[in-house]
């Protein structure tokens, strides 16, 4: 059986995603793909986040990050793609 490529994204999300639980939604989805890393927010009014797991998953993560939760607006996702650095143990909201 082959294994399964892992991947790692790190996104910035820009627009209307403070302020309506983008964090707490995709910290929830982001759990639910069984993805490891974080998201927070950031003091330009941007949304971070890194994930790190199955490749499908991640893509599946980027995904619901141009949507969002119900209240915000993505204007913009900007995303970088890398190894998988195997850095988290689960996925976390920080500060």
């Amino acid at each position: 059986m082959r294994e399964q490529q892992r991947w790692r994204g790190a996104a910035i999300v820009f627009g209307r995603v403070q302020g309506v639980g983008f964090r707490y939604a995709a910290a929830r989805a982001a759990r639910g793909l069984q993805l490891t890393g974080y998201v927070h927010n950031a003091a330009d009014g941007t949304v971070r986040t890194v994930a790190e797991g199955p490749t499908e998953q991640v893509r599946e993560y980027l995904a619901w990050l141009r949507r969002g939760p119900p209240g915000a607006h993505v204007s913009d996702v900007q995303w970088d793609e890398g190894p998988f650095l195997d850095e988290f143990q689960r996925f976390d909201i920080t500060w």
